[in-house]
């Protein structure tokens, strides 16, 4: 937030005992200009002492007073915008911010307040063009300028990151270079996939501040990109001892132990961090990690309580239908899958991407085929085969669907077209085409 700075308006008492003086009488002389001036004197000082003290609804009624006594004095309604901002009345702030540029277009300080209120209320272009026009304004000074460059760099950092780096370069040149430049360089150069910079920036801000834990989260995820997990591993273990639970930090380190496959290490993380922050073990993402590591070690039983639990709390997420059956299935519970998966295939639009959705028509195929139900097995594949290639396990299920409902074509077809796409990978199920297709040779 910027700094109210209240500047005591001489003018405005020169101006207004000119005013008296000229609605008098001809030969009469207004004894109290002086009194008038420092009455309006001794008031903006109640209103700065008021802010200064953060009292700011005192001085919001303060101001509100003088600001329809002065309404062109920039400063005065800069400082209204200022303390209503700080009340929760985001719009009567941004009224009185634009007043202030309306009033004195030289002035830098309300448009940049108004561009940063402007990007928290979501209305992200007119708070890039108001936060343009403030680091363009020569006038004003060099850190108010740098800051809304800076505040551009952010705003630009996803969609336009070349921008954002010639923002931030910008605000670098104009202020030198500040603890947060490191960091937002880092950010930058990650985004647009340029790890080694990335990485280079992430350590500098740690040796500035090793205790910084975005620099570390953000050099970890650089590591894992740049597949080295076990120097991602160290730095987040390291992380960890000076700031336990952290929930970020403990998150990136069961994801590494993820792609390990060291799930056995994680759940004791994530165990202990839900258990020392109960709003963390409500927090749904936490909650879902922690029951795919109980998937990964074996933990079904476990990793299905999680799954109920979740999908009982957003009925709606097919691809927590999805979870739980893989549940189901690896305790060989195929009926239960079943009855999941084909509810989750029928929340089509609720999948993420077609290709997750084809996944899940995919395990429906298998778990259908294993509850001997080769009809919901072939109607499955046919879905899948709508969004996704036939892959060597899809081939396979429709040849052993086509044969159990004893359509000998279809059947010799697939287990060809599996074997031509397994390749000596599926030695079992090779052996079981192979002998299938002499079998269906006889049968006319």
């Amino acid at each position: 937030m910027i700094r109210p700075s209240i500047f005591f308006t001489i003018a405005f008492g020169i101006a207004l005992g000119t005013a008296q003086a000229q609605q008098l009488p001809a030969g009469t002389h207004a004894a109290d200009d002086h009194s008038r001036e420092d009455a309006a004197s001794a008031r903006i000082q109640e209103a700065e002492t008021a802010l200064e003290h953060q009292d700011y609804k005192d001085a919001s009624a303060k101001l509100k007073v003088l600001a329809a006594e002065l309404p062109k004095d920039a400063h005065v309604l800069y400082d209204l915008g200022f303390a209503e901002e700080r009340n929760g009345e985001e719009d009567a702030a941004a009224l009185a911010y634009a007043n202030a540029i309306t009033a004195d277009a030289t002035l830098g300080e309300p448009r940049v307040a108004l561009g940063l209120l402007d990007a928290r209320a979501g209305r992200l272009e007119k708070a890039h063009q108001e936060l343009q026009d403030a680091a363009a304004l020569t006038s004003a000074a060099p850190e108010l300028r740098g800051r809304a460059l800076r505040a551009l760099a952010s705003m630009d950092q996803s969609s336009h990151p070349d921008a954002a780096r010639d923002e931030l370069l910008a605000a670098v040149k104009l202020t030198g270079e500040a603890s947060s430049d490191t960091l937002a360089t880092a950010d930058l150069a990650a985004r647009a996939g340029d790890n080694d910079d990335a990485e280079t920036e992430f350590r500098r801000a740690i040796a500035a501040d090793p205790q910084n834990i975005d620099a570390v989260a953000g050099l970890a995820h650089v590591l894992v990109q740049e597949k080295k997990s076990e120097e991602a591993e160290t730095v987040l273990t390291s992380a960890l001892k000076a700031h336990p639970n952290d929930p970020r930090l403990v998150s990136q380190l069961a994801s590494v132990y993820v792609s390990e496959d060291k799930a056995q290490q994680a759940i004791p993380l994530v165990e202990q961090m839900r258990a020392a922050d109960p709003q963390l073990a409500a927090d749904d993402s936490t909650t879902r990690l922690l029951a795919r590591l109980y998937g990964m070690n074996g933990q079904f039983e476990d990793s299905e309580k999680i799954y109920k639990t979740l999908v009982d709390r957003n009925p709606k997420d097919p691809s927590l239908l999805d979870d739980l059956a893989d549940a189901f299935i690896q305790q060989q519970h195929y009926p239960e899958a079943q009855v999941l998966l084909e509810k989750a295939v029928g929340m089509r639009s609720n999948f993420a991407t077609p290709e997750d959705w084809g996944e899940a028509a995919g395990h429906l195929a298998f778990a259908a085929s294993k509850n001997h139900d080769p009809h919901v097995t072939l109607r499955a594949l046919t879905a899948r085969a709508t969004v996704l290639p036939n892959s060597p396990s899809s081939l396979f299920l429709e040849a052993t669907a086509h044969d159990t409902l004893h359509e000998s074509k279809e059947a010799a077809r697939a287990y060809r077209a599996f074997l031509t796409a397994a390749n000596g990978k599926f030695p079992d199920q090779e052996f079981q085409a192979r002998h299938r297709l002499i079998a269906l040779q006889n049968v006319k």
